[in-house]
């Protein structure tokens, strides 16, 4: 797939550093859990910024821009395992959208904040609108990953871009990363997704991961749509260098995604333990750490464990495996058996070779 060598490991958004060198960059969704306040999506900012995350992000589009106004057939929500069964589209992204005009005190909040704040476009206007913002990167959705003129429009900006990958074969992630080549953006992150919600970690195929990097040598992370942090802690030991996760103030207080989106003290928690997951990768290690060397002397080792004359052999009474690790090690302890010693020893002296006849 040529892609070799292409796209940076090393990836600047908004003066933040990512790549596999950093610690991982965690992202907290808004998506449409504002409820449709403004107050409340300050709200949420402050939250994200306080709990640690690293960027906001949003959604910029239009009910009237992603569907009809409908209320049948395929514009319905027809599966009743959806937390969406029987909504209309056009009704549901009514709800979720973030009104365009917020998306400057948002982004001011966050600025003031010391958060990165960007967004998903989902078609063209959006990202005319948000380039007129100066959004330091663009999302795309995993929806969209098809969506091959607007990655097009969304990478010839210049800025860095992130592609959700959920749903998408192989065949049409290389037309998506081609595009991106294409348009002339070299820093793209893709993001392993599982577009159901709330997503289960059985079907969350973490391993997926390591391959995305090798198969379009490029940075990768997680958009992770399941409930809890353990699915985004695996994610960051397997390589991920983005956590994407849907964040809200309380999931009681309902609105598009409150089921699958964290609350600020589990947002504070993903954010240690992903970092804490990324510190303990290291690198391939045999032998003691420069911290474990101070512990080699709790190691069990041979030691005359009675007082013996010059002379007395040593037996499995006069002769044991003890700690600590001064003695000979305890692998010696067949050979020395039968041994006599060359003086007088006292208990408690640690096994040498020096000590026998």
């Amino acid at each position: 797939m040529d892609h070799e060598h292409v796209f940076a490991h090393r990836v600047n958004i908004g003066g933040r550093w990512i790549g596999r060198s950093e610690p991982p960059f965690v992202i907290a969704e808004m998506s449409g859990n504002h409820n449709q306040s403004l107050d409340r999506a300050l709200k949420i900012v402050d939250a994200a910024a306080k709990a640690g995350a690293h960027a906001l992000k949003l959604q910029t589009y239009t009910a009237d821009s992603m569907t009809l106004d409908l209320q049948e057939n395929e514009f319905l929500i027809s599966d009743p395992e959806s937390p969406w069964y029987g909504r209309s589209l056009h009704d549901l992204y009514q709800e979720a959208a973030t009104p365009w005009s917020w998306h400057e005190p948002i982004m001011r909040r966050c600025r003031e904040l010391g958060l990165l704040c960007f967004s998903t476009p989902f078609d063209a206007q959006a990202v005319d609108f948000l380039e007129n913002l100066e959004v330091p990167a663009y999302k795309i959705a995993s929806f969209e990953n098809v969506d091959l003129p607007l990655i097009q429009k969304a990478a010839s900006t210049g800025k860095p871009l992130i592609i959700s990958t959920g749903m998408a074969a192989v065949s049409e992630l290389d037309e998506a990363v081609r595009c991106v080549r294409e348009a002339g953006c070299r820093e793209l992150i893709l993001l392993k997704c599982t577009s159901s919600y709330p997503a289960s970690p059985v079907e969350s195929n973490l391993l997926t991961i390591p391959h995305l990097g090798q198969l379009f040598d490029c940075l990768v992370g997680l958009s992770d749509h399941t409930r809890g942090i353990g699915v985004a802690v695996a994610g960051v030991s397997l390589g991920a260098v983005v956590v994407e996760k849907h964040f809200t103030l309380c999931r009681d207080d309902g609105g598009v995604d409150a089921l699958f989106s964290l609350e600020p003290d589990e947002m504070s928690l993903l954010v240690a333990e992903v970092e804490r997951a990324w510190q303990s990768l290291g690198r391939v290690s045999y032998g003691p750490t420069a911290k474990e060397k101070k512990s080699l002397v709790f190691r069990r080792s041979l030691y005359i464990t009675r007082d013996l004359k010059q002379g007395d052999a040593l037996d499995r009474h006069n002769l044991r495996a003890i700690r600590p690790g001064l003695g000979l090690p305890p692998k010696f302890y067949d050979q020395l058996l039968g041994r006599k010693v060359n003086r007088d020893v006292k208990k408690g002296t640690p096994a040498s070779w020096d000590l026998l006849g």
